[in-house]
């Protein structure tokens, strides 16, 4: 009889535990920071017009 009343502790346990791990709390997911793209092609233009406004500029003068 103990033996029984063991086995069915073990058998409850055993339940009541694999349950548990199956439901693990919901955590919200991190997010990633990513860093803003830099367009190459843009920095070149808009460099390209400051030195010609720049020249154009000193010309007038």
């Amino acid at each position: 009889m103990k033996k029984l009343v063991m086995l069915a502790v073990a058998v409850l346990g055993t339940t009541a535990m694999v349950s548990a791990q199956t439901t693990p709390a919901q955590t919200a997911p991190a997010k990633e920071v990513k860093a803003p793209k830099k367009h190459k092609k843009a920095e070149k233009k808009a460099e390209k017009e400051e030195a010609v406004k720049s020249e154009t500029s000193k010309a007038k003068k």
